[in-house]
């Protein structure tokens, strides 16, 4: 009696298979997955199409808008062909009907920080890209009001900039009166 414990193979009948599998895409654009959740990677170029196909798709909540600034840091992953860049705008929307989320990942460049605005399509996010904008120095255009949010008018600088200098803040207390 033979052992049966590997599968006899005929190796002068073996085909070599030299398939590649297609990358996945969605509206057009690298699809990937982060524990679960589908993740596009549009480029600028593509941005407000993809985030109109998705809208048109069911995903009609962006539940935020925010930015990264990958200065200092070479270990995210990006699928083939999308270029990593200093920023990266995020989208997180939400499909309620369907009970679905969907990420939007754009690389944003340091020599050219302006990507569409989402207010016509999610007016919502007004108050979002605004931060983004006080916090990165990242434009929208066709935005109907790009102007700091947080910090005051006169602030030199994006605070959330892995480059912008350390230091403090100093904090003004209202005086309190005897009890």
């Amino acid at each position: 009696m033979s052992d049966a414990t590997e599968p006899a193979t005929d190796v002068d009948n073996v085909e070599e298979v030299d398939e590649v599998t297609p990358a996945p895409v969605m509206y057009g654009v690298p699809l990937t997955d982060s524990f679960g959740q589908a993740v596009v990677h549009p480029s600028r170029d593509e941005y407000a199409r993809v985030l109109r196909e998705a809208a048109d798709d069911g995903f009609t909540v962006a539940v935020d808008v925010t930015a990264v600034d990958y200065l200092e840091f070479d270990g995210r992953t990006l699928p083939d062909g999308v270029p990593a860049e200093r920023f990266e705008v995020v989208v997180n929307l939400l499909d309620i009907g369907q009970r679905r989320r969907l990420r939007v990942r754009v690389q944003v460049p340091e020599g050219e920080p302006v990507v569409p605005s989402l207010f016509d399509l999610h007016p919502g996010t007004e108050a979002f890209e605004r931060e983004v904008y006080d916090m990165f120095g990242i434009e929208f255009t066709g935005h109907p009001d790009l102007s700091r949010i947080l910090m005051p008018e006169d602030w030199e600088g994006h605070p959330l900039r892995k480059d912008y200098a350390v230091g403090e803040i100093p904090v003004q207390f209202k005086h309190v009166g005897a009890r």
